[in-house]
């Protein structure tokens, strides 16, 4: 059995402080094999630079997702090409730079599996992208000829859409992960045909806020309608995430486990 860590979206330095100090526990504790994080918030709140997916890595963290954030710090543009720890949406144009989806192999003693992980984002409440569910299709082909083990991120606003993704991959891949909305759901379950699904994996960064921004300043924006320039919080930070347990062999989730960690500085 493979126990598959997927950590929710990381908001900024408090997110990284809090995968720094509480990931090495949470691997030992939970005998986890491979750790997934979705980055695509943890440079100041939004996108990803490369000194922050250099620290990420050096967490123990195997490779990083993302989402509608990705190209919000242009630096990305100069890296994300040579690191394919680092995937962006596999439904966004073909000519983008980067891949939507990437094959890791598992590096833990006695581990010999290897783990496809797809990146989609979403079409409903959010610009526009290629249809997800097709590129899944494409992507699949691809990992299929190496593992059985799939992961899927589909960062989306939509419970509806993420759920049409789970159904969708339903017996194809090993678990279906929502993240975007930065509030974890309490639907985890394991659908029909062996897949693990959660709507939202959650959030690690601040919680005294407003899906991690500064409460103050989205309490202005939504009185005055007036904009204003977000900024990552700093209180009540806790580390969400969720545990995959996969039967190497078919590739089917057997257990899920939520984690909701308090940082204690």
């Amino acid at each position: 059995m493979l126990n598959v860590l997927f950590i929710g979206d990381i908001i900024g330095n408090p997110g990284r402080t809090a995968v720094k100090a509480l990931l090495p526990g949470i691997i030992a504790k939970k005998n986890i094999d491979f750790v997934i994080a979705n980055g695509e918030n943890s440079a100041g709140g939004n996108g990803v630079t490369r000194d922050v997916y250099d620290e990420l890595i050096s967490f123990n963290i195997d490779m990083l997702t993302s989402g509608n954030h990705i190209w919000d710090k242009k630096e990305v543009f100069t890296f994300i090409q040579s690191e394919p720890r680092l995937i962006r949406p596999a439904n966004y144009p073909d000519n983008n730079p980067g891949s939507g989806f990437g094959i890791y192999s598992v590096k833990r003693p006695e581990k010999t599996s290897k783990i496809g992980v797809i990146n989609l984002v979403g079409r409903v409440f959010l610009p526009p992208a290629d249809d997800p569910f097709k590129a899944a299709d494409r992507a699949l082909i691809e990992i299929k000829k190496q593992t059985n083990i799939v992961f899927v991120d589909i960062h989306a606003e939509a419970t509806s859409e993420k759920q049409a993704i789970g159904f969708y991959l339903d017996g194809r891949v090993s678990a279906v992960i929502g993240t975007h909305t930065h509030v974890q759901t309490a639907d985890d379950r394991i659908l029909s045909g062996g897949t693990g699904y959660i709507s939202d994996a959650g959030m690690t960064g601040p919680f005294d806020s407003v899906i991690g921004m500064k409460k103050e300043i989205i309490l202005k924006r939504f009185v005055s309608l007036m904009p204003e320039r977000f900024e990552p919080a700093t209180g009540d930070i806790h580390l969400n995430a969720v545990i995959f347990s996969v039967d190497e062999a078919s590739g089917k989730t057997l257990k899920i486990e939520r984690l909701d960690i308090k940082y204690e500085s």
